[in-house]
């Protein structure tokens, strides 16, 4: 395996690779000068909060060196959508699929295509009529509209005060008087995520229902537990807008296709290109619980006992082998609708040292292989650590 890049060559920003830059002179570990947070969560890429995505940047650098605008590339674990996202902007067309209903929901809006006047209008209109219900106290007619109302789950009631609860289902109900209800469902997932009975600084993994004062380590003060919803939906709402106008602005005329489905045995609608790809971490998070609120709100189905890797699963030997067996089946599956030759860029924490079997034994023969390092985390999360970046090709 190459050994870790050396920091005396310059870091490499995406618009100065092409197919003909040596692998070896990336270097991929980035400043915050040389690559400000304003560039790292342009346009869509900060539409909704998400634990574990890899930065565009990388996408970037490994579409311009490996792929060509027509492309068909493919994420067998698209997550948030990054990759897809980025190839749309490249000029290639895209397939994703993932096993997690927000995570396709997810993708799925951030790489749409939208008529921006109407998509501004239903986001403002929406949030106005959230608003005028709420001053003219008519939220209790919801109740004779059983179409759109059911009894909030013991979660919802949990972790959101009275009147939070009442601005957040009163939006979901109002949700199918619209054309782009998925990305109104969005808006609402992150406004649910923002208006949880938390503190300030552990939105990231709260524990249980913060309902009394407390002093909040990020403003360095005593604050108050969220008592309402309204505020996010309208501070989203704003950011929604802007950043769908600026992806629209970018956005090349490709096709994208989100599957919800297990890269394990997943049909893909046509032979693909290339990989861009960043798979769940060896037990490190659950994806379903990290969205525990949106699955409740919206009720999308749940499928966590088939997640690669979970947090709940552990690192036992037992936990690592069923990992390494699942993500050579998931490989091995996308090798299958891999043009001979194909690139395959995978992006991976492997602290334990599992890839080089997962390529070998799912077929795949190793190019090359970098190391950058993550020192830019936010909230809790703070700890620097080293990423993988590993090239593989279909032998």
């Amino acid at each position: 395996m190459a050994k870790a890049i050396s920091v005396d060559i310059p870091p490499t920003l995406p618009e100065t690779v092409t197919p003909d830059t040596p692998l070896d002179q990336l270097n991929l570990n980035w400043s915050e000068r040389d690559l400000p947070e304003r560039e790292r969560t342009k346009h869509v890429h900060r539409l909704h909060p998400y634990l574990g995505k890899f930065i565009p940047q990388l996408v970037e650098i490994f579409l311009r060196k490996y792929f060509k605008a027509g492309d068909v590339i493919y994420d067998p674990f698209c997550g948030s959508g990054t990759t897809l996202v980025e190839a749309t902007t490249f000029g290639a067309h895209t397939i994703g699929s993932d096993i997690a209903a927000f995570n396709v929901l997810l993708s799925r809006v951030k790489t749409a295509v939208y008529d921006v006047s109407l998509m501004r209008y239903e986001v403002l209109d929406i949030l106005e009529q959230v608003r005028q219900w709420r001053e003219q106290g008519l939220f209790h007619t919801l109740l004779e509209l059983p179409e759109h109302w059911d009894q909030a789950s013991e979660y919802l009631r949990q972790w959101y005060a009275p009147r939070a609860l009442e601005e957040l289902l009163l939006y979901r109900a109002l949700i199918p008087r619209y054309t782009y209800q998925d990305l109104l469902k969005i808006i609402l997932s992150r406004s649910a995520r923002s208006a949880r009975l938390t503190t300030h600084f552990d939105l990231d993994f709260p524990k249980s229902p913060q309902t009394e004062p407390y002093y909040c380590y990020k403003h360095r003060r005593v604050c108050q537990p969220v008592g309402e919803a309204l505020k996010f939906l309208q501070r989203y709402s704003l950011d929604t807008i802007r950043r769908i106008e600026a992806y629209m602005a970018v956005r090349k005329p490709v096709e994208v296709q989100v599957l919800h489905a297990d890269a394990r045995s997943v049909t893909l609608p046509r032979l693909i290109d290339g990989v861009i790809t960043s798979p769940p971490y060896v037990g490190l998070i659950d994806y379903h619980d990290q969205h525990r609120y949106a699955y409740e709100l919206l009720g999308l189905p749940r499928a966590e006992d088939l997640e690669i890797g979970a947090a709940k699963k552990g690192t036992s030997r037992n936990a690592l082998q069923r990992y390494e067996e699942d993500m050579i089946a998931a490989f091995r599956n996308t090798a299958r609708f891999l043009k001979p030759g194909g690139i395959v860029v995978v992006v991976v924490r492997d602290s334990r040292g599992l890839y080089a079997n997962i390529a070998a034994q799912a077929g795949f023969e190793i190019l090359g292989h970098l190391r950058r390092e993550v020192n830019r985390r936010t909230g809790r999360r703070a700890t620097a650590f080293y990423e993988d970046v590993f090239i593989w090709r279909k032998s």
